[in-house]
């Protein structure tokens, strides 16, 4: 489970910082929809705004957004506002209309965006015709084809490189810096296409100060072109559940905050994260051990853990490895008198997840019951390392009883500290957490940490959490070199932040969903070891 909220946040990063030019009060015009259809369905991620001076005030002087997308692209966006939606002659026919900024997948080695609008449908004459007329000599427009689709090549004074526009149907425009996406959007044929992006309701999209329209299947893409593993384990399985969302920004001075309804799609294939939204919601306390050196994390929590267990079974048949894990605790059991299944399932408590230090250890730590009882049937099917520490001789183990998050854990080394079961892949890294568990260095012994996670709901199923100082390495590894760039170097940017949740929380079999990313204090508490 490697590698994503830190990506979703990047990706998360260029659209959303967008806010900072648009905000939705439910503007005249067309229909969202209507827009909307128009943007390529391979869409990760969307942003819709309306460019309303109300929200421009809001975020005067405010680094919270242009932090995210650093300086280049709030040069960029900053340029389109004045010399576009702001010129005198088109500012009345964009005033509240809703705009659309999205993230798709590129061959590029940074994240463009594609921009989406209409005008007003009283609008009369040629955009582009009064532009001419009025920008002066700070904007030159020249018309280009591509095959044979016209569009406008915008050059504006400042910028490293122009902007691509084009009308798409009648007062629909579509435009961006990347020529690869622009000719996406230009030869894109909605009436070909059934997809539609998940809506709000007409209520909460009037009072939404802004929206942001996820679309999970196509993240993976995404994240191909932003790290060098092409298959980046960080919240795989969060990665290809078959589910849109669509979540509306909270005004605060000092954070990111999104909620809204994250829906799964119908007649596709479930994926592991499918397997909570019939849980009820949990309290969270397994991350109060989390070490103080936590990079990142994945929580998993079930009010109902005999029915998380029959339902990760029948989906471990859907998935083909039925026979599989049959095959593996019957040779347990000849082998060793155990029937680890049975013995595990016995005493699983609501809680379990896997932890990523920024030491790029991994650690797996499960809540049981009743530890004493647990210990003595892992210790049956592993090689002892010493007293209180073994290694399974048997592979995928922590896969067949918890499911996809936990099969990066091979054969691993287990303890079991308490009423908690820790696993790891060398027996350095049991023994450090030991050290952090007995010694009580953990992340909530830090403001930063207890301030962040005030603003988190206390109960949730799933729950994705980084923290962006402890990620520089494992950024440093992992990240393409300009992406890792951009994360290390730009200021503001992201090391103006002190961590990211995304939390999903089981509702009717879907997933109301909070995202929160918040600015960094100083911590009172170092987070060395």
């Amino acid at each position: 489970m490697k590698h994503l909220i830190t990506t979703l946040i990047l990706l998360i990063a260029t659209a959303v910082v967008t806010v900072v030019y648009f905000k939705n009060l439910s503007p005249p015009g067309r229909r969202p929809v209507e827009v909307m259809q128009h943007i390529p369905e391979d869409a990760s991620l969307i942003a819709e705004f309306s460019n309303d001076e109300g929200f421009y005030e809001a975020f005067s002087g405010n680094h919270l957004l242009t932090a995210i997308a650093g300086p280049d692209k709030t040069t960029e966006l900053d340029a389109l506002r004045k010399y576009l939606l702001n010129n005198t002659a088109l500012k009345p026919y964009f005033n509240n209309q809703p705009i659309y900024v999205s993230i798709h997948p590129s061959v590029a080695n940074q994240v463009d965006f594609l921009l989406t609008t209409s005008v007003d449908k009283d609008f009369k004459g040629s955009i582009l015709s009064q532009l001419k007329n009025t920008a002066g000599d700070s904007v030159i427009i020249e018309p280009i084809k591509k095959g044979d689709k016209q569009l406008y090549q915008i050059n504006i004074t400042g910028l490293k490189r122009p902007f691509f526009l084009a009308e798409i149907e009648h007062q629909i425009f579509t435009g961006s810096f990347s020529d690869e996406l622009i000719s996406k959007s230009i030869n894109y044929d909605f009436k070909q296409h059934k997809h539609t992006f998940l809506q709000l309701s007409e209520q909460q999209h009037n009072n939404a100060m802004a929206i942001l329209y996820v679309n999970y299947t196509q993240l993976q893409p995404l994240f191909q072109q932003m790290f060098e593993n092409s298959n980046p384990d960080l919240f795989r399985a969060f990665r290809i559940i078959p589910a849109q969302a669509a979540l509306s920004l909270n005004y605060k001075t000092d954070a990111l905050m999104l909620n809204g309804l994250t829906e799964l799609e119908p007649n596709k294939p479930i994926s592991y994260l499918n397997l909570f939204t019939s849980q009820k919601p949990v309290e969270n306390h397994l991350k109060e051990i989390f070490p103080s050196t936590t990079a990142y994390s994945t929580s998993f929590s079930v009010s109902n853990p005999v029915k998380f267990i029959k339902d990760l079974a029948a989906w471990n048949n859907k998935s083909g490895s039925k026979e599989k894990q049959q095959a593996l605790f019957k040779q347990i059991k000849t082998e060793t008198g155990v029937n680890i299944d049975k013995e595990f399932n016995s005493v699983l408590g609501a809680e379990f997840a896997v932890v990523t230090t920024r030491f790029e250890e991994k650690l797996a730590i499960i809540e049981v019951s009743n530890g004493q009882q647990l210990f003595p049937s892992m210790m049956n099917i592993s090689n002892a390392v010493s007293d209180n520490i073994g290694q399974f001789k048997y592979s995928r183990i922590p896969f067949y009883l918890l499911g996809d998050a936990f099969g990066i854990f091979n054969k691993p080394y287990f303890m079991i500290i308490n009423n908690y079961l820790i696993l790891a892949n060398t027996p350095s890294e049991l023994r450090a957490y030991a050290d952090s568990y007995n010694n009580q260095k953990f992340l909530n012994k830090t403001e930063s940490f207890n301030d962040f996670d005030d603003m988190l709901s206390e109960r949730s199923n799933v729950a994705f959490f980084i923290n962006f100082k402890n990620m520089k390495q494992v950024f440093k590894r992992d990240l393409k070199p300009g992406f890792n760039d951009a994360f290390q170097h730009n200021d503001p940017g992201f090391k103006n932040y002190y961590a990211a949740s995304y939390q999903l929380i089981a509702s009717d079999n879907n997933y109301y969903t909070n995202f929160c990313m918040k600015l960094a204090k100083v911590d009172s508490t170092k987070t060395e070891r």
